[in-house]
């Protein structure tokens, strides 16, 4: 016999939360981690190769947040740009530190051949909380859209208005983690007075391609790439990840604009959504962030070879 899950804790099943339960909701949320230490003094430490500039400021309560990029130094109009995003979900954490690590490792070697521009914690507070909302309870990767509700998408999407057109690239760093299924869908779920309908979380790493403008030779040679480094989510019995068709060896597709998702913010021809599994027992977090480079260097020299 199937048991039915535990109703969240929070609101009544099968009604919207208010803002009393939205309330209740934050006061949960603890600090768990320090943005400062842990992103901020890197993104420092790399002042001398790159120009780090602030491109929004996130004030939540007595908290405050600075957001921050990483360009390439030397900006040329006649060079392509690719633009690396990450910690969209603050608690995917491979996400964050894959871009750091990218940038330090690895940045130089395309210098003299693109426009860098790297987002490498696009929500800090939800990074400290190790959550996927911000303290609204929306989020962010619903809302990169010209009326989108979250202050750190809306951050990103002025930033990237006079780039749109002349992003070539643009890779977004996600995480699928166990905790999708155990809180954040549950959570979604109670958020928004539905029923939770449970589910599976993909063993490996796999890709989410455009819908409305797919790449699959770039989806591919992102995949080929990361397979060196960590291994390749199948699909499930159902032919699906994690409730989505897959459209080719690990990729899967959604329409990125109409979803507002973050990969979708530009019009750049290649463009995706990594997601790695950092919960499988074949893996390390180390891994986790080798993935994360290894897909930022596969997109970036597809995108050159095939401009």
């Amino acid at each position: 016999m199937t048991t039915a899950p535990a109703p969240y804790p929070i609101g009544t099943p099968g009604l919207p939360w208010g803002d009393e339960e939205r309330a209740e909701w934050l006061s949960r949320q603890t600090r768990q981690r320090s943005y400062a230490s842990d992103v901020l003094s890197v993104v420092d430490r790399l002042r001398s190769r790159f120009d780090v500039e602030e491109y929004g400021h996130l004030d939540y309560g007595s908290e405050s947040y600075p957001l921050m990029t990483i360009r390439s130094r030397e900006w040329r109009d006649d060079r392509p740009v690719v633009l690396v995003t990450g910690g969209v979900h603050g608690y995917e954490t491979s996400g964050v530190h894959g871009a750091l690590q990218f940038v330090d490792q690895y940045a130089a070697d395309y210098a003299d051949r693109v426009n860098l521009l790297v987002a490498p914690c696009v929500s800090p507070w939800a990074y400290e909380r190790i959550h996927r909302w911000n303290p609204n309870a929306v989020d962010p990767n619903r809302s990169f859209r010209d009326d989108g509700s979250a202050g750190e998408s809306a951050a990103l999407v002025r930033l990237l208005a006079p780039l749109r057109d002349r992003v070539l690239m643009h890779i977004d760093l996600h995480e699928t983690t166990d905790t999708d299924e155990t809180e954040f869908r549950p959570a979604l779920a109670a958020r928004d007075g539905k029923p939770f309908e449970p589910g599976g979380i993909p063993d490996g790493f796999y890709l989410v391609d455009d819908m409305e403008k797919p790449s699959p030779e770039f989806q591919q040679a992102v995949i080929e790439a990361v397979e060196r480094v960590t291994h390749i989510a199948p699909a499930d019995d159902s032919g699906e990840l994690f409730g989505s068709p897959m459209v080719a060896r690990g990729v899967i597709q959604y329409p990125l604009k109409q979803m507002g998702l973050c990969a979708g913010i530009t019009d750049a021809p290649y463009r995706t959504t990594t997601e790695v599994y950092p919960d499988s027992p074949q893996v390390t977090p180390e891994q986790c962030n080798a993935s994360q480079v290894a897909a930022v260097c596969a997109a970036i020299n597809y995108a050159l070879a095939h401009r």
